[in-house]
This record gives C-alpha cells, structure tokens and sequence, in this order.
C-alpha cells in the first residue's frame, strides 16, 4: 500500500505575502472584454454592505430544483454613481497625454485639484493614440458612507472610444452603463488579520504537546546549507489585506434603493441602510462590511455559470 500524501502548505502562487499597497487593485484592461453592444465601462466601484440569505426561485434550465423555491447565500454591495476625473491617452503601453477634466471641491480630501480645467475642445487635439482610459472617482456621499471618494483607472469599450468619454464628462455614471451579463468579476482585499502565526497562517498542524521548543512552531526551518530560511518554510507574518480575485459572481438582483427598497428595518449589521444602488450577487465576496471593491466585466466566464437563473422572491 502507498504512503499517504498531502499538497504542501499554503500555496506558492500568492507571493510575497505582504499588505497590499492600495485598497482598489489594479486591472490589465487589455483582457477585459464586453459583448454589450454600444458603448460602456468595464468596471465600477462598489462599497460591501453584508451577507444575507435569499429565498429565489431557481429557474436553470435541467436543474433538479427547477421551479422551486430555494435560500442561497448572497452578498449585498452598494454602487454609488462615479465621475469621471481625466481622461488617458495611450500609445505603446505608456501615458502619452492624461487631461482633468473635473475640479469638484470634495476630490481636495483625495488629491490636489486644478483650479481651471481643459475643455472638450483639448480632447480634440490628441492624436495618434491607442486607447483611452479613464480616470474615475465614485461619488461616495450618495452612501452616507464616507466623504473621502475613491479613484481607479477604468477601461471603456465601443467602436468610438473618444466620443463616448465625451459624453461621460460631466454627468454621473450609473450603474446601467456597467452591467452586461449576469456575471461579474469582483476584485478587492481580504480581511486583515495582522501579525499571524504559521498555524494560522498557512494550516500546519500541532507538534506533540511534550515538544521543548514550541507546539505551534514548524518542526525544522530548512537545512545548514543553504544558510538561510527559504520563502517556502512557513513563518510568523501578515495574514489578510491581500488582493483577491472571485470570478464569475451571479447577479441575483440590482437597481435603486428609491424603486425597490431592500433595507432593513435595523440597518444592515455593521454598515446601516443602503441610500443609492445596490447589487446582489450570489456567494460571499471577500472583505469586511463597508470594504471598497472593483467590479468588473467576467473576465473568463463558464457555460456552467451562465446557464444558472433565479428570481428574487425574498432577501432574508
């Protein structure tokens, strides 16, 4: 009989194990694709509001629960509108020309503000560019959440990118020019934990209780030679605010707080009342309640995935 085995501890594929840098990571919208037809942005900001449990009515096609009513695990976020800041212009992968075209007073708490700002009229100008990108903020007082807004670089698709940024520039962007299909990608960072140790941390199991040099310690940290402790050995250090990605999320349900309300009557745990958008989407998204995360376009979405429907009957 073989020796039973197990997969190592803690995966090689998140290295270094380290806080992130920023709360909203960075995304290679290059990959990031839409089907929708028209134009759009292939990203939006979204603020964590909880989890709840849903009644809905599955309707996927050949699905054993097919016209029943069944509770699943859904995750809550609110979606504020956004704004757009300024506008770039790319050429070979780099940043040939980046205009502001936004001076609102409450960016002042984020960044420094221009006291004019260019004109429509400026964006005429470039020429020779690749893509256009832009650069945009959500509108975070529609939430009661916070004043300080949050910024991120977002895509856009269309057969005339320039014109459509056109039309962004001074309106407010909604949730409508986002969704696409019923899936998303959700980016954002996991709840920090701190300082940890390597049972927590990466799931090695106790030593003996008569162990003289500690029980929750490794058994060897490596050899004489190399005479260093490689990355592989699990140690003591951060654990949590690491960028994560969750791919291809059901929309359960989205609109606006005034046309459908969805609150509470003691306020979501942690959080309190919704009071613009909102999104439902199916499963846990990772973070603490009111954490900023990025969704996007579903990157790489799965038949399994797009086949799923249900009908929201009730949000428990």
């Amino acid at each position: 009989m073989s020796t039973t085995s197990r997969p190592r501890f803690g995966s090689l594929q998140f290295w270094p194990r380290k806080r992130a840098s920023k709360f909203l990571p960075s995304v290679n919208w290059d990959v990031v694709k839409s089907e929708k037809k028209g134009s759009g942005v292939l990203g939006f900001i979204g603020y964590k509001v909880g989890m709840s449990t849903a009644i809905v009515k599955d309707e996927t096609d050949k699905s054993m629960t097919k016209g029943k009513k069944i509770a699943i695990p859904v995750t809550i976020l609110e979606i504020p509108n956004m704004k757009v800041y300024s506008v770039r212009f790319y050429k070979g992968g780099k940043v040939i020309k980046d205009i502001v075209v936004s001076n609102d007073k409450f960016l002042k708490r984020k960044l420094k503000v221009p006291k004019e700002i260019k004109g429509l009229d400026e964006l005429d100008k470039i020429e020779g560019f690749e893509d256009i990108r832009i650069i945009a903020y959500s509108l975070v007082k529609q939430t009661k959440l916070k004043k300080t807004p949050d910024l991120i670089e977002l895509g856009v698709f269309g057969d005339n990118k320039k014109e459509f940024v056109k039309e962004l520039i001074g309106r407010e962007i909604s949730l409508q020019d986002f969704l696409d299909k019923d899936l998303v990608d959700v980016r954002g960072l996991t709840t920090g934990r701190g300082l940890s140790g390597p049972v927590k941390r990466f799931g090695i199991t106790f030593k003996s209780h008569k162990s003289e040099k500690g029980v929750r310690n490794p058994g060897s940290i490596g050899p004489w030679h190399p005479a260093h402790v490689t990355f592989r050995t699990p140690m003591s250090g951060q654990l949590g605010m690491f960028t994560r990605v969750h791919y291809n999320l059901k929309i359960i349900d989205s609109g606006k707080i005034s046309e459908k309300n969805i609150n509470k009557k003691q306020g979501f745990k942690r959080y309190g009342n919704i009071n613009s958008s909102y999104i439902i989407l199916k499963g846990s998204v990772q973070g603490p309640a009111k954490r900023q995360v990025l969704l996007t376009q579903a990157m790489r979405p799965t038949k399994k995935q797009t086949k799923k429907k249900f009908e929201l009957m009730e949000l428990k």
